[in-house]
């Protein structure tokens, strides 16, 4: 059975009342990976050129992912890769294990995570590594973090009937009683979503027309105040034709 939100949100815009009807439902069906694991062997420098070697085991980069659903979301050709994100910013996808990447600056925080083919992130402990890079202030790397994944950039076609929305949660865990994530969708200048999420899992979003959309995601505690840790909240813009 589909597990889905109704989201149902009047607003004013120019004096005049919009409707606006989205749905909000977990990704069932993929597969889970629960004993794949990533980390770094090394990490080489030389100026701003950073070269990274990973350690992978139990997953096959550059494979397509199996699933078990049959509808569409975003799939890369290349298969599966890893998602590098550094200070929450927008991610890179790599399909080798070993690359390099400028870095500038100090007291940069690196997530890199394992993601399949349709960039849904593996969820298990094993799956991902959060480091400081360069030098600079020591930063706390045991706080609350998360890190905004899906959707990215600009979707065509097909693409954009479903968004897959991912986000990955360091140090922390979801539940109807503590943390949650609020969630806030912004399209044409209209707010057509808002709701939090109590659970850890993959969503996708259905019902979004073709123009600018912006993503907001919030780490809230059990009184729905942000949780105060860097990268809160995130937030993307992303656009559909």
């Amino acid at each position: 059975m589909k597990k889905y939100i109704l989201i149902s949100v009047s607003a004013l815009f120019f004096c005049s009342c919009v409707q606006s009807k989205i749905f909000l439902y977990e990704v069932e069906g993929s597969e889970e990976f629960p004993n794949s694991s990533l980390t770094i062997n090394k990490i080489k420098s030389e100026g701003s050129d950073f070269f990274f070697d990973f350690n992978i085991d139990n997953y096959e980069l550059g494979s397509q992912t199996s699933k078990n659903f049959k509808y569409n979301l975003a799939n890369s050709e290349k298969g599966q890769h890893i998602h590098f994100i550094l200070n929450n910013g927008p991610y890179s996808a790599h399909y080798e294990s070993s690359f390099t990447k400028k870095i500038e600056g100090d007291s940069n925080i690196l997530l890199a995570f394992l993601s399949r083919s349709y960039h849904e992130s593996v969820k298990n402990p094993n799956a991902y590594v959060i480091q400081q890079i360069g030098g600079g202030e020591n930063i706390d790397l045991n706080q609350e973090f998360l890190f905004y994944s899906r959707p990215k950039g600009t979707y065509e076609g097909l693409d954009t009937e479903k968004l897959l929305l991912d986000f990955y949660l360091v140090n922390t865990e979801l539940s109807p009683d503590g943390n949650k994530v609020r969630l806030t969708i912004t399209q044409n200048g209209l707010i057509v979503h808002y709701t939090t999420l109590d659970r850890w899992v993959p969503y996708y979003i259905e019902g979004l027309e073709k123009g600018e959309v912006k993503i907001k995601l919030e780490l809230i505690n059990a009184e729905g105040n942000l949780v105060d840790t860097k990268f809160n909240p995130s937030e993307r813009t992303i656009i559909l034709k």
